[in-house]
This record gives C-alpha cells, structure tokens and sequence, in this order.
C-alpha cells in the first residue's frame, strides 16, 4: 500500500492535512511510472482544478484497503490489475467510494471494453497512451458531476433563497444587540447553540449565520429532531451503509456528509434521546463520524447550529440532557427574546409579514389602522412571531378590502398562554350571565355596533337580542365613526 501524501489519521485535523488540501484522489495501477506521472500532475491545481491529496495502489487488495480507510472524490483504476479486472471490480469500488466517480485506464480501446465499463457503472474511461489535456478534461468533468450530485441531494433538503440581516426586524435593543452578535458569531466556524420560545424565528437566525460566514453558496442542511423517531433519526444525520439494516437498499448519505463545509442545524436538540446525544457528542469532539453500518470514518467539515425552546441548563440538572454535551453546543449561546418583550418590532414586522401573506393568498393588504398598531402591540402573543403571522393571514383572508382593523384580531384574553388561562379559570368561573353579556359586548364591538351583523355573529333573532339588551341593562349602542388609520409603507 502506498501513498503519495501522508497517511491521514482518525485524530488527524483535516484542514491540516498537508499542501495537497483535504479533497483525494485515487489511482490504482500497477505501473509505477504512470501512476507517478499522474500524482505528479494531479497534486498541482490546474487552472479551475483544485490541487489533491492522490493516493497510489498498485492490486485490488491494495485499493480495497485504501477505501477503507479514506473517501476519495475520484477514482482512476486500471482495467487489468495483478488480483482481478478493473471493470468486474467497478460495482465493488463504486459501494466502497461512495458517490466517487471511477475512471477506467485501459490500453484496449476496443468497443466491447468500452460498453463492458460503461454497463458496470464507470463515469468514464482513459485510453492509454493518454497526454495531460486528456486527463484534466476527465477529472474535471468527473468532479463536476460529484458536484452536482451533492448539490442535487442538498437541494432535497434545503431550497430556501439566502437569508440576510435584512430579513431580521431589528428595532428593538435586544434585536439590535443580536445582530451585531451574528456579525461576530460568522466570522468564525464555532458551534452555536440558539434558545427561544417557539416561534420566535430560531431557524431565521441560523440562516442568516450560515449565509454570512461564507461569501461563497455553501449548503444549509437542517432536521427536525423532533420530527423523526430516533430509530431514523441517526440513519438521518450519519447516513447508512447499503445492507445495514432491513431496508437499507442503498448507501445513504447522512445531513452531516451533504452539509460539507457548510451548516447543520440541529432543531428542537432537545428532543434527542441520551443514547444518541451521546453519539452526537463523539462526532463534535473528535470532528469525525461513521454511516450507521459503516466502518469508514468520514471528517466533520459543517458548522453545527442546534436550537431548542426548552432551557437546557434546566434540562442538564433534571438528567434530561447530557450535560457534557451541553457544554460543548453553547460554545455561543443566542437568546431570542419572546415577541411580548421586543413590542417595539411589531409595526415593521406587521409591513414584513404582510408582505409575505399577500404574495403567498393572492390578496394585498397594506392599509393598517393606527389603533390596529397599539392593539397588536398590546397583545401577549404566547405563539410569537409565527402567532402574528398566523393571526395576520386570518385577518387578511377575512378582511373585506385592503384595511384591517381591530376587528379581525381575537381580543387580548384568547391569546393568552394557556398556563395563564388555566390560573384564572382556577381562581373564578363566570355564571352563565356573565358569558352572555360578554358574548353580547364582543358581538356588537365586532359590528360596530349594527345590530343585524350583530345578530348573525350570535346567530340569534333582533327580537331576541332586544331582549337580552334590556335583560342585561345594555344601552343601545352607537354606531363609532370609522377610525383614522395609517398605511403601512410597503418595500
């Protein structure tokens, strides 16, 4: 077994991997000249092609042992090797190399070797003799194709549009504050750990940390943890070899291999169960993992970004989560305030979310009263951010032009947190009296005051609301005058 660059190791960084970068190549040929040849000029980036890290085996056992032990992106083979033929072994290299295109080298260029190679699955073949234009041309369309490959399983995964800071309403101080803290947190590749409640835009905010710690595209890979059973869920983030278990068909790659340099987010981290927290923590402390099955140890090259809506310093005393493990996410904490405690960002976020609605229900509303502003701003919002957009489409969809109004909200009460509900349920029950008069109230407020609309809410008689009104010493209201209102500035 022979090798041009160092023999890497599992304790090995491989961003230190010598002069030849972390990407290898694979040459398996028993002529030691051509194989030389070709390191020589593989090792020395050329033009678009970046320079690799080539490994040389001169027999199948020597190759079997290579992809073992490392994962080329190519890998060029002769057609006739001392142990056994190139283009027989292809099926057998292919599952070892993973998605790694194999080229074939042969000094047959008969047909039938031609159709024999392409038919056992060779990107390619090289005739020999072959000049260095030819090799370059090869290699290059071979990268590019395990390229797209990548791309087109990331794209499977994640097809949002870049996030910017511009997509974070930052007008309140802690906002502000937190965006200047994404501008630090991008400037490096360490382990972020994100806290807020539910909706509170958790996943915003690792997107915009991925899209600024690079200038380049890379991949944004995020799982729900909460969302697949554990039993998938490492299948899900490693990977898993073809026959590791019943079902497993073919080689998997896992979110930890297609996120490559990228980003992992790890939503709701608190919902992992221990066992696979624990495997979790091996891949962030020694940076490597294996696919479930698998025995290759494969780099850790992606960010980690986890979130969760639970405070898991609490969670790490009640025995809930692996403390140790804690430790290593919170390398940089991010605490999203509650929607409840940044009010001030409610009148630009109402512009921003309304912008959004009216493109995704086919309706522009852009029209909103100066009391509606106040109204929202005074609300709890136990939901956050998802709440008030949820409650904008509503009110937008029910809205019946371009204005809306206090009307097509739920009053304060019915958006409180359901502990809070629970609490003063505890403390008083409302007689059957108390709920009429109050259903009566909201109806007539809802219709400003015109009985019949009033009447249909309630889905009662005008004699039988005439009724009610005199039984609850209800003065007939009067209609209000239409409230002056503002228009939100839309861009």
């Amino acid at each position: 077994m022979t090798t041009r660059a160092q023999d890497h190791r599992p304790d090995e960084d491989p961003a230190d991997a010598g002069p030849y970068g972390t990407d290898t190549l694979l040459v398996v040929d028993d002529n030691r000249s051509l194989a030389e040849m070709l390191a020589l000029q593989l090792e020395v980036a050329e033009g678009d092609r970046p320079a690799f890290r080539v490994e040389i085996a001169s027999t199948v056992a020597e190759a079997r042992a290579h992809l073992a032990r490392i994962q080329p992106v190519l890998i060029l083979c002769d057609m006739r090797l001392p142990d056994g033929d190139g283009i027989e072994l292809l099926p057998e290299m292919k599952a070892l190399g993973g998605e790694a295109p194999v080229v074939i080298m042969t000094a047959h260029g008969d047909m039938e070797t031609t159709i024999r190679a392409m038919k056992n699955g060779a990107f390619d073949y090289l005739q020999k003799p072959f000049d260095q234009d030819e090799v370059e041309l090869v290699v290059l369309r071979a990268i590019d194709l395990r390229r797209h490959f990548r791309r087109a399983a990331v794209l499977a995964v994640d097809t949002a549009a870049p996030h910017l800071v511009n997509d974070i309403v930052a007008e309140s101080r802690q906002m502000k504050s937190i965006v200047k803290q994404i501008g630090k947190i991008a400037a490096s590749k360490a382990t972020v750990l994100i806290q807020g409640e539910s909706g509170t835009g958790k996943e915003l905010i690792a997107r915009v940390i991925h899209t600024y710690s690079s200038d380049e595209p890379k991949p944004f890979v995020g799982i729900n943890c909460s969302a697949i059973v554990d039993t998938l869920l490492e299948s899900e983030l490693f990977g898993h070899e073809k026959g590791s278990f019943t079902g497993a068909a073919n080689t998997k790659f896992g979110k930890f291999e297609l996120a490559e340099d990228g980003t992992i987010f790890l939503d709701e981290i608190a919902e992992m169960s221990l066992p696979l927290q624990a495997k979790l923590l091996r891949v962030l402390q020694e940076r490597e993992f294996e696919r479930v099955g698998g025995v290759r140890r494969l780099p850790l090259r992606a960010r980690i970004v986890a979130a969760t809506n639970r405070d898991l310093e609490r969670e790490a005393a009640a025995g809930r989560f692996r403390e140790d493990l804690f430790q290593r996410l919170k390398v940089v904490t991010v605490e999203l305030p509650p929607l409840r405690e940044r009010a001030g960002d409610i009148p630009k976020l109402t512009q921003r979310l309304l912008q959004r609605i009216g493109a995704r229900v086919g309706k522009q509303t852009t029209r909103v009263s100066a009391e509606l502003l106040e109204h929202l701003q005074a609300l709890p919002w136990p939901g956050n951010v998802r709440e008030l957009e949820n409650a904008l489409t509503r009110a937008v969809v029910l809205a019946p032009g371009e204005l809306l109004l206090p009307e097509h909200f739920p009053p304060p009460e019915a958006l409180e947190a359901p502990e809070a509900r629970r609490a003063e349920g505890r403390k008083r029950v409302q007689t059957l009296a108390e709920v009429e008069k109050e259903a009566i109230l909201r109806a007539l407020d809802a219709a400003q005051g015109h009985k019949g609309r009033a009447c249909e809410l309630l889905g009662i008689s005008r004699p039988t609301l005439e009724r009610k009104l005199e039984r609850h010493g209800l003065s007939t209201p009067r209609r209000p005058h239409a409230p002056p209102s503002i228009r939100v500035a839309e861009g």
